[in-house]
């Protein structure tokens, strides 16, 4: 791949992304509900230390910023979904492969421009949420229960960022293969919450192995997320639980790229 050629198509791509307005209200709707979800989450948990519920031991800004991150996901999802499959119902995609016939070169380019995009949104989202929760529930209201640890936090929020990095290249990859909003929406969210929840439901050994180990779960692993969900700790490490995030998006953008080469536009 040379690399001169990818630089144009990520040129091409990035001044797509930024050209409409989608990108911006998505974006603008993750950093709020954001705010708002970790502001809940964080004063609920806060809230039933004072009376007496649970651990009592004080918790990072970030932590509920982790959880809430599992909701905010899905407003990336919806940008990283629209980086591909408005291109198929506009018809653009023509244009895209008649500049850039490499079709390998094309999901590349999207994906190196979704990437940092959702990496520095979580990133960026995820900081101001840890500041405005630090801000409101540190206060002796609230029992002075949340810190800011500052290298804490920050390993944290950077983890979050790749966590919704990965997630919205995943989508691009799903995108990519089936093509139409509304069918890669129900399969990402299949993927990511719906089925994970489903086999953990069915309390047999093999689900429950089986849905530890997709995103929803290897993400919680890798954030360093609690274990609420499953009644207890996620049995393997941050490392492995990246892995498997990792897996997934290899394993999506593979299916993409391989459905892309196959069919016309």
């Amino acid at each position: 791949m040379r690399t001169g050629e990818l630089g144009q198509a990520v040129g091409a791509e990035w001044s797509k992304l930024w050209s409409v307005r989608s990108t911006w209200w998505c974006l603008a709707g993750a950093a709020v509900l954001m705010v708002v979800s970790a502001l809940t989450l964080g004063g609920s948990t806060a809230t039933d230390m004072l009376h007496g519920r649970g651990a009592q031991t004080p918790f990072p800004a970030s932590q509920p910023v982790i959880t809430a991150t599992l909701f905010v996901q899905f407003t990336l999802v919806a940008l990283a979904m629209l980086v591909i499959t408005s291109e198929y119902a506009s018809g653009g995609i023509r244009s895209t492969l008649q500049a850039t016939p490499i079709r390998g070169r094309v999901i590349a380019a999207k994906a190196l421009v979704v990437a940092p995009v959702m990496f520095a949104a979580g990133v960026l989202s995820g900081g101001v949420a840890a500041a405005v929760v630090y801000a409101a529930l540190s206060t002796d209201l609230f029992g002075g229960y949340v810190t800011l640890p500052p290298a804490e936090v920050a390993v944290d929020l950077l983890r979050v960022g790749v966590f919704l990095a990965l997630v919205s290249v995943t989508t691009l990859g799903v995108g990519t293969a089936v093509r139409s909003a509304a069918g890669t929406l129900t399969v990402v969210f299949m993927v990511l919450m719906g089925l994970p929840l489903m086999l953990l439901m069915t309390g047999s050994q093999v689900g429950v192995e089986v849905s530890l180990r997709m995103p929803l779960f290897a993400g919680l692993a890798f954030m360093g997320g609690t274990g609420d969900l499953t009644a207890g700790l996620i049995p393997y490490s941050a490392g492995e639980g990246l892995a498997w995030l990792l897996a997934w998006t290899a394993a999506a953008v593979a299916a993409g790229y391989a459905v892309l080469r196959r069919r016309d536009a």
